[in-house]
């Protein structure tokens, strides 16, 4: 398996979804600790969507500007509300970069 650590930002397969979930492939957060990333191949994620005003406002989503590190290619929301579990040998995709502390910072209080 690939080593994860929470904060990365990787590309995932959403897809299939139900309902109002997040789908498709986009990138997403590493929110699970890293002792769990190691050992279990299912992990906890916060998808990665375009930036708009109104998804601004949200509280709980959080601003995401691209860099460097991050590898994002334009301003995006992370949002925290749509946290689910993927599993990784069938849903991931590839690794794109790594958050800024101070986003996963937000994110730890979303």
């Amino acid at each position: 398996m690939t080593k994860l650590k929470r904060g990365m930002i990787v590309d995932v397969d959403l897809n299939p979804t139900k309902g109002s979930e997040t789908g498709k492939i986009r990138p997403c957060i590493v929110v699970t600790n890293n002792t769990y990333n190691e050992r279990v191949p299912v992990i906890q994620i916060v998808p990665v969507t375009e930036w708009n005003n109104k998804k601004a406002r949200i509280k709980t989503n959080i601003e995401i500007n691209p860099s460097a590190l991050n590898s994002l290619t334009k301003k995006s929301i992370a949002d925290c509300l749509q946290t689910r579990p993927i599993d990784r040998r069938f849903r991931l995709r590839q690794i794109k970069g790594e958050l800024e502390l101070e986003i996963m910072l937000k994110i730890n209080e979303a």
